[in-house]
């Protein structure tokens, strides 16, 4: 995981959501040279893994009592991406209840502003052993209400010092 500072093109604010930026890979593509419908699932999922892993970082013994499966996972498409394409997907938490949340992801071209999609995610809080549903830790709350504001993940490579020549 690469975590890089900000450009003065995206620089840090508490207004923007926590972001992660991707680049779409050929095998990722169908035959009318598209992102496959399915694999924007796929996106959504490893968004919100990034997003989650991030925020929940601080707290070291996290990952020892706090899990989630995704119950419902909806998709609203409206534009293509393509092979070589640079994502921008922007995670924000939608809701928070006693066991279960939801993350909202919009995914859009980060070279051209462009909105292409966007994905509503349910996730319901497990044992990480026992895999039975669990409240969500109030610190894993509070990290999903305060952190990651304004932080991004790069794996794009958009954000790499340029080159000497």
């Amino acid at each position: 995981m690469t975590q890089i500072r900000e450009t003065p093109e995206y620089e840090p604010s508490a207004d923007k959501p926590f972001r992660y930026f991707m680049q779409v890979r050929y095998s990722e593509c169908d035959a009318q040279q598209v992102v496959f419908n399915a694999r924007y699932g796929d996106y959504i999922e490893l968004a919100a893994t990034e997003f989650l892993y991030f925020v929940g970082a601080q707290e070291p013994l996290l990952e020892s009592v706090f899990d989630y499966q995704v119950v419902k996972l909806t998709i609203e498409w409206k534009a293509p991406a393509r092979y070589r394409d640079k994502l921008e997907l922007s995670v924000s938490t939608t809701h928070l209840g006693n066991t279960s949340f939801e993350l909202t992801t919009i995914i859009r071209n980060a070279q051209t502003r462009q909105f292409l999609a966007k994905g509503e995610m349910i996730g319901v809080a497990v044992h990480p052993e026992t895999f039975e549903k669990i409240s969500i830790p109030e610190t894993m709350k509070n990290a999903m209400n305060n952190r990651g504001q304004g932080q991004f993940i790069d794996h794009a490579g958009l954000f790499t010092a340029p080159q000497a020549n």
